[in-house]
């Protein structure tokens, strides 16, 4: 199984870093791994996101498991679970502040043959976790 994360600890509320996370249209200005954002971060809803990773490529994710503001879950997939990206989002309250963490793991059948075609996201979770880090802390640090 293929998997990446990142954690940072922010100075900032799970509330602010929670606003932050689902501020589809500031995105672009302060997320430094995204490239550009499409639609409405919420419960249910179908988001377009272009990616440092893969600047050729929309893709188009489910928005589940929202629980305001300590988790989220974006994913994309084949069909009959041939092959699934679940993205998963924490945000835990840890002293006055917060603990980010985001992982994204790779399952199904078709999943070691593909993700030896996926180029490697660790420096995109790096500069996501950095990016989220920093625009939480400058919005309620």
């Amino acid at each position: 199984m293929t998997s990446y994360s990142v954690r940072r600890t922010i100075n900032a509320s799970p509330e602010v870093v929670w606003n932050v996370l689902t501020d589809a249209p500031s995105y672009e200005t302060w997320n430094s791994a995204v490239l550009g954002i499409e639609g409405e971060i919420a419960e249910g809803n179908k988001i377009s996101l272009k990616s440092i990773v893969n600047p050729d490529r929309v893709f188009k994710l489910n928005v589940t498991g929202v629980e305001p503001p300590n988790r989220m879950v974006w994913w994309d997939g084949m069909p009959l679970g041939l092959f699934k990206g679940t993205r998963t989002f924490t945000v835990t309250p840890q002293g006055t502040g917060s603990e980010f963490h985001m992982e994204e793991i790779y399952t199904g059948l078709m999943a070691p043959m593909i993700t030896r075609a996926i180029p490697d996201q660790t420096e995109a979770f790096e500069k996501f976790g950095d990016s989220v880090k920093a625009e939480a802390e400058r919005r309620g640090g």
